[in-house]
């Protein structure tokens, strides 16, 4: 069995990778062609990503492909930022980031003019101030004449696909993290964005994953690229990675990178009082499915931690601060990773010593010290999460498929069978990558089947398996890790 050379783009919050990907006898094969960072821009008091460039990193790794045929090409990305464009298709403005200040402000407002129920009934979506509907919303009151200029509203995957073919289009999965689509529907949720007073008109027409935008635009690939197909994948890159394993029945999911998702993938939306009591997300995932999850904040904590030291003048490699790690004190300190003093503080270490003084903990003192507090809270965490899937689905898990970077992460992946006394299946790291290239093989007929798709993932790239050991220990943090959260409030 082969397949024509695919082109993923994949675009993450603190890097961007182009791949090429085809099935050469039976395997996937994969193979980075290019990587380049990305970050938010501080313009003054607000965050923005720097779309030209993300663009031209694109543009430059189209260029250097020598490949004469390329099939397909599409792109994933985070989920919830957008960017708007004006009545002759031209960007605005470079895209808010979600890490952005005025997000807080304005989702309390919100919640005055719409009540929760009103909104979770609706939409099936966890309350997080970085969520589209509240950005949204933060940018009628604080830039309107530019919101009222937009004439279409794309999330970040579309903005390059249009880029790519000219035509706008949203594709479901990434829309799905707006709290402004119906996952019942699968259709914008028009009314609840104008009881907000915020333009229903502005999101772009709704696509599914596999969506076709048409061919690449002209003198994008060296070879001219006369066949290349414009195909939105499962766009939002953590439906791209759940794409690519079976993660359903009794096994959950953590895609895991600077956000951790911690999710099982469903037949229909769980949306009721206790879905939305326990905070819980409905996104869309391929071939109709739902992904019902929780974000947790993942190894931002970390990479934020690691960024701070590098500015004071100390390099540590996250493979060199996970085995330090290893050996350091455990459960000598816990934090709640949600807790809104860590989703952007000036200094993460300094914010994590906050809550320790807060929950009657003594501060870390190491590297060492802070990277172990914060991978024994992130599986704990998980452990929390897990628990109230199994409530929500009225059935026990039994194993967790971990994707992504953090796939790598040994120590975490240990930490998390033992906290929650469950298998840990660990791989695909390029999760994203492989469900973005299988989603276009599946669009033109290469692949029959989102089944097809995943046994040939499982057959191509190994996993590793972490079976849980010396539970007892992590179950007696258990209580301790719950007050704490309590404790420090939100």
């Amino acid at each position: 069995m082969n397949s024509g050379t695919h082109i993923a783009v994949d675009l993450g919050a603190e890097s961007g990778r182009v791949f090429l990907g085809a099935i050469r006898g039976g395997v996937l094969c994969i193979h980075e062609i290019h990587r380049f960072p990305n970050g938010p821009l501080v313009c003054g008091r607000n965050l923005h990503w720097d779309a030209a460039r993300l663009w031209d990193e694109i543009r430059k790794a189209l260029a250097s492909i020598e490949e004469p045929d390329i099939a397909g090409i599409g792109v994933d990305a985070w989920g919830v930022d957008y960017a708007l464009l004006g009545h002759n298709g031209e960007l605005l403005q470079n895209p808010f980031c979600y890490r952005d200040p005025r997000n807080a402000r304005a989702m309390e407002e919100v919640l005055r003019l719409v009540s929760r129920d009103r909104i979770y009934g609706e939409t099936g979506v966890q309350f997080l101030p970085i969520n589209t509907l509240i950005q949204l919303f933060a940018a009628k009151r604080e830039t309107p004449q530019q919101l009222g200029s937009a004439a279409r509203l794309l999330m970040i995957p579309d903005l390059f696909h249009y880029w790519l073919s000219g035509n706008a289009r949203s594709e479901y999965t990434a829309a799905s993290t707006t709290q402004f689509t119906n996952p019942v529907t699968r259709g914008w949720a028009k009314s609840l964005l104008a009881e907000l007073g915020l333009p229903a008109d502005l999101p772009a027409e709704m696509v599914e994953p596999g969506w076709i935008a048409g061919g690449l635009s002209p003198n994008l690939l060296k070879s001219g690229g006369n066949r290349a197909r414009v195909i939105a994948p499962a766009s939002h890159d953590t439906a791209s990675a759940v794409a690519a394993v079976e993660a359903n029945g009794s096994t959950a999911f953590v895609s895991s990178g600077t956000w951790s998702l911690v999710g099982i993938e469903l037949d229909s939306p769980v949306i009721s009082p206790e879905a939305m009591r326990l905070n819980f997300t409905n996104e869309g995932g391929v071939a109709g499915t739902t992904r019902l999850l929780k974000n947790v904040m993942g190894l931002w904590m970390l990479q934020a931690c690691r960024n701070r030291w590098m500015a004071d003048g100390r390099r540590f490699e996250y493979g060199e601060l996970a085995e330090a790690a290893r050996t350091a004190p455990a459960f000598e300190r816990l934090v709640d990773p949600d807790h809104a003093s860590f989703l952007n503080p000036p200094d993460m270490p300094a914010a994590i010593d906050r809550f320790c003084r807060v929950t009657g903990q003594r501060a870390p003192d190491s590297p060492a010290a802070y990277t172990r507090a914060v991978l024994e809270s992130l599986a704990l965490k998980y452990r929390v999460v897990i628990g109230d899937i199994e409530t929500l689905i009225g059935r026990r898990i039994d194993r967790i498929r971990v994707m992504g970077g953090g796939s790598r992460n040994a120590l975490l992946n240990q930490f998390t069978a033992d906290a929650t006394g469950k298998q840990v299946i660990a791989g695909p790291q390029e999760a994203a990558v492989l469900g973005n290239l299988g989603v276009q093989m599946i669009s033109l007929g290469e692949l029959g089947s989102l089944g097809e798709l995943r046994a040939l993932i499982e057959h191509s790239f190994p996993t590793e398996i972490y079976e849980p050991g010396d539970t007892a220990r992590w179950d007696a943090q258990d209580g301790r890790f719950r007050q704490y959260c309590a404790e420090a409030g939100g």
